[in-house]
């Protein structure tokens, strides 16, 4: 046996699709949670999950994915659900983005 297996490896893909869609449709329940400050706390927003579908294979444009992320056009999201960045999420988001770079 291999002891360096993720075990996320062996977890089945209908069971990792639903924990995505529930992921998902919970950051569309939390508009609240901002992209800003999920970028600067984990590293990652909902146009990285995005970008992450089309990299998995998602064959729509980069928008579409983003639709299918947010429920919505991104400049609707933008419009009626983002607030403008302060100078201090800019920072925290540099900073855990530079940690991703080390994965």
């Amino acid at each position: 046996m291999n002891s360096n297996a993720d075990p996320l490896d062996a977890l089945d893909d209908v069971q990792a699709a639903a924990a995505f869609r529930r992921l998902v449709r919970h950051l569309r329940h939390r508009n609240d949670a901002q992209n800003i400050d999920l970028m600067g706390l984990a590293g990652f927003c909902r146009n990285c999950l995005a970008d992450w579908i089309r990299d998995a294979g998602f064959e729509g444009e980069k928008e579409t994915a983003r639709e299918v992320i947010h429920g919505m056009p991104s400049g609707e999201w933008k419009a009626t659900r983002q607030s403008p960045a302060t100078e201090e999420q800019l920072a925290r988001m540099e900073a855990s983005i530079a940690k991703n770079a080390q994965e």
